[in-house]
């Protein structure tokens, strides 16, 4: 029991902590000399994370895809009565724009990953190919000498 109160006191103690510091951050940002944090501003820094790191971008694409599926599938039978397009055309209208424009999202991420995928894979050739020595062995593709084969000789042939 007292393990649960002297976790709870402390819970409470960093909660206070954490308004007490957001209370003195806003003072700082509505100081004169500092900008205060614009919405476009954090939505732009979060985008260019996002689409920066590929685990975020797929994890991105799985939940957008995951809600369009769960938007469509409740769309289609038990909201379908709120939906109902001549009884509430705004509701249906937005409800659908809402699951085009997620299916639209997961679209464009997956195919910007797609194309961030191919120019990784172009980068990593080019590398690999300034790497490998330039020098052609008999046993390359392109090679324009005879191939020697590490077989015997036929039994009674001689040369």
């Amino acid at each position: 029991m007292e393990d649960r109160q002297s976790r709870t006191g402390f819970s409470l103690a960093n909660r206070n902590r954490l308004l007490q510091r957001a209370d003195e951050s806003s003072l700082v940002s509505e100081s004169p000399g500092e900008k205060p944090l614009r919405t476009a501003s954090f939505v732009i820094h979060g985008t260019r994370g996002l689409i920066r790191d590929p685990n975020t971008r797929r994890k991105t694409m799985f939940v957008v895809v995951l809600i369009a599926l769960v938007l469509l599938f409740s769309g289609s039978t038990f909201l379908e009565s709120a939906l109902n397009p001549r009884e509430h055309p705004v509701w249906f209208i937005l409800f659908w724009l809402i699951c085009a424009w997620l299916a639209l999202t997961a679209l464009l991420l997956a195919v910007f990953d797609m194309l961030m995928v191919r120019a990784a894979a172009r980068k990593a050739e080019r590398i690999l190919r300034f790497q490998l020595p330039q020098t052609e062995t008999p046993d390359s593709p392109r090679s324009t000498t005879p191939k020697q084969s590490g077989l015997a000789k036929p039994f009674g042939v001689d040369e």
